[in-house]
């Protein structure tokens, strides 16, 4: 049994509210949903997979077959995976508030309320960055093989 992108989307939309994304699912249904968010699993695979412990081999969606992971994920795994997407979904959302500033002044900017939104949008990526990193170091510790450290092999 594999692990589809789904189950680690199904993760990644607890987390998050995006009209954007409900929109997409109720309009077009799972695929064209699965479809959007894929790259954001994408980013996630390549900022876990030097760490992980699982192969992350993923085979993408081809429109008519939903994504998978060719191994089963760990639920520890799959929800490092959807916190990893939160943060690309949210950094996303900061560059779209950074792009309205080219279409106001910067006095308007100000006054206007995307101009708050950007920073606590900021300020929340900031703290999800430090808290997945820190899952991310615990992840590593964890997982590491202390015997070989004993040994002074440090290498993998």
């Amino acid at each position: 049994m594999t692990t589809s992108l789904s189950s680690i989307s199904d993760l990644f939309l607890s987390r998050i509210e995006d009209f954007r994304l409900t929109s997409i699912y109720n309009t077009s249904g799972s695929t064209a949903l699965n479809v959007y968010v894929e790259p954001w699993l994408l980013d996630s695979i390549v900022e876990f997979s030097e760490i992980c412990t699982q192969d992350l081999t993923y085979t993408e969606c081809d429109g008519l077959v939903e994504g998978y992971f060719t191994e089963t994920l760990t639920l520890e795994n799959k929800i490092i995976l959807s916190l990893l997407m939160a943060i690309s979904w949210l950094s996303k959302s900061v560059q779209e508030t950074s792009q309205m500033r080219n279409f106001v002044t910067d006095r308007d900017f100000k006054t206007f309320s995307a101009a708050q939104n950007l920073s606590a949008k900021i300020q929340l990526l900031n703290a999800k960055r430090e808290e997945v990193s820190q899952r991310l170091v615990s992840y590593g510790y964890k997982h590491n093989d202390w015997s070989s450290w004993q040994n002074q092999e440090f290498g993998s």
